[in-house]
C-alpha cells in the first residue's frame, strides 16, 4: 500500500465560521484538499485546500472559499521512503496574508477571530 504525507498551511481567517458545527467531541469543519502528486505549484505546494459547501450548493455552482494550500512531503508509492522535508518559509504568497510580514515562528499571534 502506498502513503503519501502531506502538510497543510490554512487561513483561518478565511473559514466561513457559520459552517463550523458542533460535533460529540468539539467543533468541526469540513474542507477539502486537492493534490497533485506530479507537479507543484508556483510557491512549492501541491494543491490547495477549500471549504466544503452543501451538495444543493456545489450544484449550483457555488464552491468554497480557498482556505491555503497543500504540500506533499512524503511519498512511499516510488519503491523506497523519503526523508521528511523541513517546512519551508511561507514565501511571497504567505506573507501577503499578514501585511508582507510572516509571523512570529510561522503562527498568526492574533487568535481572537477564532471561535474554538
Amino acid at each position: 500500500m502506498s502513503k503519501v504525507g502531506v502538510r497543510l498551511k490554512i487561513d483561518v481567517s478565511k473559514i466561513e465560521k457559520a459552517r463550523l458545527f458542533k460535533g460529540q467531541k468539539g467543533v468541526y469543519l469540513d474542507a477539502t484538499c486537492f493534490i497533485d502528486l506530479d507537479e507543484k505549484g508556483q510557491y512549492g505546494d501541491n494543491g490547495m485546500v477549500t471549504q466544503d459547501v452543501t451538495k444543493e450548493e456545489r450544484e449550483q455552482g457555488i464552491k468554497g472559499p480557498i482556505l491555503g494550500n497543500v504540500t506533499v512531503f512524503y511519498r512511499d508509492d516510488q519503491g523506497g521512503q523519503q526523508a521528511p522535508q523541513q517546512p519551508q518559509s511561507m514565501g511571497q504568497q504567505g506573507a501577503a496574508l499578514y501585511g508582507g510580514q510572516q509571523p512570529q515562528g510561522g503562527v498568526m499571534d492574533d487568535d481572537s477571530s477564532i471561535p474554538f
